[in-house]
């Protein structure tokens, strides 16, 4: 078991989330960064379900021991033993008491364990989804349950995705993008856009200084169907860019639709963050897909390391006169 000893708001497990029910009106949820997801699986060999964090506190007691692996937007992680570095996985015994704080860097960031977290599953997915009221935010006193493994080497990864400042999106056309004149997609390229303080798992609004963006004739349109990364026109003009719990369908223009290589960063961009779009191919979107993760054995620094002393540093030594 897990408990929560102390907890920010909106903490929640999120997994893969559920695909396949658009039809009946349910986003697929899940993390809001899956990138982490692979690479807490790059560290641990298991892809299961963890603890998601949105900037948020979190203090947690291990009652078993367990790998645990550190991954998204990088927070100061302590144990009694010192502090951890981030993006990599550790071997905590049973009793650790694993203490989170947000740096700022980035908004969501990921606990998992080897064995996966054991909570119960909705329609195939142990992800809560608050906008549809599957779940709830985790709170002090909660007990997770999840599947106790072996022990195995500490891990860290070789070179993680740098994604938590804002930066270049890259955007595909949606059915809706001919709808803006060709001078609108081109200022929506060159203007450089600001993080908005608000946002959520539905998404994230976008402050800009110049005019809002329009499309002919946009009070008519008909609703349809609406994907996580859709960059969406509200009627002032402002734009949002949908995140893993946004609505199904949408009356809206959507002027572009993130590509799925660079959805983590969009929605991990803190609020002051800078972001810009650029409109690519479907070629180019499918050679985007990053790398699977590589990993590396973490090798700890014996001067910040408490519990030296508790190690065999010398061994095989014998007399001079034998």
């Amino acid at each position: 078991m897990i408990e929560i000893l102390s907890c920010g708001p909106l903490v929640t497990v999120q997994d893969q989330g559920r695909p396949g029910h658009l039809a009946q009106g349910l986003a697929q949820g899940g993390a809001a960064d899956p990138r982490a997801r692979v690479e807490a699986a790059a560290l641990l060999g298991h892809d299961g379900a963890g603890i998601e964090l949105p900037g948020a506190p979190l203090r947690l007691r291990l009652d078993e021991p367990a790998m645990v692996a550190l991954t998204g937007a990088p927070m100061q992680a302590r144990t009694c033993d010192g502090p951890l570095p981030w993006h990599s996985a550790h071997a905590m015994p049973a009793g650790t008491v694993l203490d989170l704080r947000p740096t700022g860097q980035g908004v969501y960031s990921y606990v998992h364990l080897s064995g996966g977290l054991r909570t119960e599953a909705v329609l195939g997915s142990r992800s809560a989804h608050l906008i549809a009221g599957i779940g709830r935010p985790l709170a002090a006193g909660d007990r997770i349950p999840f599947e106790v493994t072996a022990l195995g080497p500490a891990l860290t990864l070789t070179a993680p995705e740098s994604r938590f400042e804002g930066g270049p999106l890259r955007v595909l056309p949606t059915p809706q993008t001919a709808l803006f004149p060709p001078e609108e997609q081109a200022r929506f390229e060159a203007t450089t856009f600001t993080r908005d303080r608000r946002g959520n798992r539905q998404g994230v609004r976008l402050a800009m200084e110049d005019a809002g963006f329009a499309t002919e004739g946009q009070l008519s349109l008909l609703s349809d169907f609406i994907l996580p990364g859709d960059v969406q026109m509200t009627g002032d003009g402002v734009p949002y860019i949908l995140g893993p719990e946004c609505q199904t369908t949408g009356g809206y223009p959507r002027i572009g639709t993130v590509i799925a290589a660079d959805l983590p960063r969009a929605l991990q961009a803190p609020p002051g963050a800078s972001l810009s779009f650029q409109f690519v191919t479907q070629t180019q979107a499918l050679a985007a897909r990053p790398d699977a993760p590589a990993v590396t054995p973490l090798i700890r620094d014996p001067a910040t390391m408490s519990d030296l002393l508790s190690y065999q540093l010398i061994d095989g030594v014998q007399s001079a006169r034998d």
